[in-house]
């Protein structure tokens, strides 16, 4: 019985979302469906069988791209900073410096949630040293079980956000962009996450000032500069590594110039992640070794993921899945506005039960093209989807955010180092409130898209009336040919365009 391509497409889709579902691996799943589905075609003639020669070269194009040599870089660095005891001197020095505050150690755990996140990367690592530390102390000092549960999971998922994420690195692979690009279109969005949870911190404390109280004076063990001295001793060497991290390859405002690839950035990162572990005193063969061992497990779950996907995206665009995912999307009511919100509903409820780096090597390369048609900005697009992608941490009760904190509640508590068991309906519904509040940002970065551009470069626009007062110029000034003689051809046939630029440039180097 034949069966029309055209109905092929919707079935295959369909079964993608049911593989999924089932909990296997899901490298392996993808894989199995793209081939099945590969020499179903076949038979069915829908492309020949050499169309399925072209799978070999597409797995040795991913495995040959050099952009994503910066994965396993950054994933090191990442594993030894989060093992090198800067976590630990960072909230406690931040705990004391704000601890008089009402809701000082939120504000504490929301700012080194965001320096940790610009310098490692890793959501579980984040999570667990921050709770480890914060929770017994939030505890001791009376504040409000949800609270202190909903801000270490959502101070640890911002690293998802703030470069150098991984999934920002991933995004600017899977789009075609540049990192650079990606990384600063990124810092508008992370600011604007670390005020709104800041603003909610202060709303809360003033609302229910039981809630989050401030530290006694008692508790306090460092006063005046040796306290400013250990803030200092965390945040200065972390920046200069930020900058140079970042600012190699153009990732920071204002630096217009990259003088490092992301794979050279990394790199560099790595070392300076071994200085910075050396310099806290914490430099041995263990923590050197399950960083190594932690980044290896990290960079063969991507290579097999990107294997997987690009075997299922290869058949799937061979039946013309890509015009049927165009055609469904790009006909919704709204326009643009009704294809990113259709797009981001579905981007959270497949976040459910979705890593991001699934999400992204999966489903990334059908949305993209379709909306680079619609004329959406692809960096803007791609920093939106990671700021709805973040939510994937935190959603009760699939949240692996939670998890995390889960299995350290359960630790600490078994340990003697929290007086009471934490109930999982207090994680639960402690992560609801700072779900939302991503969504919001989700939002704003929609409808307010300089939210995310106003960090990115600049176009210079050309003034056309001071263009065409140039050309006059020019053309009065410029001398006729002789007799007998002839322009070159090349300047005959040069682009006005370009004539006018250089024309603009010359004026300009004279004023």
């Amino acid at each position: 019985m034949m069966m029309a391509m055209e109905s092929f497409p919707p079935l295959m889709f369909a079964g993608l979302i049911a593989v999924l579902l089932i909990g296997f691996p899901v490298a392996f799943s993808l894989a199995a469906l793209g081939l099945a589905c590969g020499f179903f075609a076949v038979s069915q003639g829908w492309f020949p069988a050499e169309f399925m020669s072209n799978l070999p070269q597409n797995v040795f194009g991913i495995l040959s791209n050099d952009l994503l040599l910066a994965i396993p870089f950054f994933t090191l660095m990442g594993a030894l900073l989060e093992r090198c005891g800067l976590a630990e001197d960072m909230l406690d020095s931040m705990g004391q410096l704000f601890g008089p505050v009402r809701g000082g150690l939120g504000y504490s755990v929301i700012i080194v949630g965001f320096i940790l996140g610009a310098i490692t990367g890793t959501v579980a690592g984040q999570v667990i040293a921050m709770a480890m530390i914060s929770l017994p102390v939030m505890m001791r000092y009376g504040y409000n079980m949800r609270y202190a549960t909903g801000v270490l999971a959502a101070s640890g998922t911002i690293t998802q956000l703030v470069p150098p994420s991984l999934v920002l690195v991933v995004l600017a692979d899977q789009l075609g962009r540049s990192v650079g690009d990606m990384y600063k279109a990124a810092w508008g969005p992370s600011i604007l996450q670390v005020l709104i949870f800041a603003i909610y911190t202060f709303a809360l404390s003033r609302i229910k000032p039981d809630y989050l109280p401030g530290v006694p004076k008692s508790a306090r063990t460092l006063q005046g500069w040796a306290l400013w001295k250990k803030c200092l001793r965390g945040i200065i060497p972390s920046a200069i590594l930020i900058f140079a991290v970042l600012g190699s390859m153009g990732g920071l405002p204002g630096i217009n110039t990259a003088i490092c690839t992301p794979t050279e950035a990394g790199a560099m990162g790595a070392v300076g992640a071994f200085i910075l572990a050396a310099l806290h005193g914490r430099l041995n063969w263990p923590l050197v070794q399950g960083a190594m061992a932690g980044t290896m497990r990290i960079t063969a779950m991507v290579v097999f993921i990107l294997i997987g996907s690009r075997t299922f995206s290869l058949v799937f665009q061979g039946v013309e899945g890509g015009l049927w995912i165009e055609h469904l999307l790009s006909h919704l009511p709204g326009g643009q506005i009704g294809f990113l919100i259709a797009v981001n509903v579905f981007i959270f409820f497949l976040a459910f039960f979705l890593d991001f780096f699934e999400i992204a090597f999966i489903i990334l390369p059908l949305l993209g093209p379709v909306a680079d048609k619609m004329g959406i900005d692809l960096v803007w697009f791609g920093v939106m989807l990671c700021v709805n992608m973040q939510t994937s941490f935190m959603h009760p009760p699939f949240g692996f955010a939670l998890f995390y904190l889960r299995g350290i509640a359960d630790t600490l508590f078994k340990s003697g180092a929290i007086p009471r068991k934490v109930e999982s309906a207090d994680i639960y519904m402690g992560a609801i409130p700072w779900v939302l509040m991503q969504l919001i940002l989700v939002a704003v970065v929609i409808f307010v898209p300089q939210s995310v551009t106003f960090f990115l470069d600049k176009e210079k626009a050309v003034d056309m009336n001071q263009a065409t007062e140039l050309l006059q110029g020019l053309g009065k000034a410029a001398p006729a040919p002789a007799s007998g003689s002839s322009a070159p051809a090349d300047a005959a046939e040069e682009d006005p365009m370009a004539a006018v630029r250089r024309a603009m440039e010359q004026d300009a180097a004279k004023k």
